[in-house]
């Protein structure tokens, strides 16, 4: 068994959704988590927190973009390397709407993400855009909040 934590597990398997819906959007989104989740070594209950994330972010998309295209100055939204937009959709969501996950757990699980999977150039530019979004969160940073 992975010595990876069950939430990080749980995010690279959003992530790896969101990148390729980001690639090729589904026609029929129940069956492409089925397919997806199928080919997964671990039972689809370990990814409840990855499908919450997944529809979490694809029910709020056009929200997370605006956020994304208000702090990314200067670079054309359709040029954002599609690994770095599936990382900031899956952190920005965090942000904004998971109030259970203390927002510095999300900013640092997103530069970890993308120490993993994108360019050595990636860490700055995430972590540039989620900062500038962190100084507008008006919840204590450190700590979860109530639902």
């Amino acid at each position: 068994m992975s010595k990876t934590p069950k939430r990080r597990e749980n995010r690279i398997a959003a992530l790896q959704f969101l990148y390729a819906c980001s690639l090729n959007p589904p026609d029929d989104l129940t069956d492409q988590l089925s397919l997806f989740f199928s080919g997964k070594d671990r039972e689809r209950d370990f990814y409840s927190f990855a499908e919450e994330l997944i529809h979490g972010v694809l029910e709020n998309l056009d929200d997370v973009d605006q956020v994304i295209k208000t702090y990314a100055e200067n670079w054309d939204f359709d040029r954002i390397a599609k690994m770095d937009l599936s990382i900031l959709r899956l952190a920005i969501f965090e942000l904004q709407k998971r109030l259970d996950i203390p927002p510095i757990v999300s900013i640092n699980e997103a530069i970890e993400l993308s120490k993993e999977f994108s360019g050595p150039d990636s860490k700055r530019f995430i972590n540039g855009i989620l900062d500038k979004m962190k100084s507008t969160i008006q919840r204590p940073l450190r700590d979860a909040t109530e639902l």
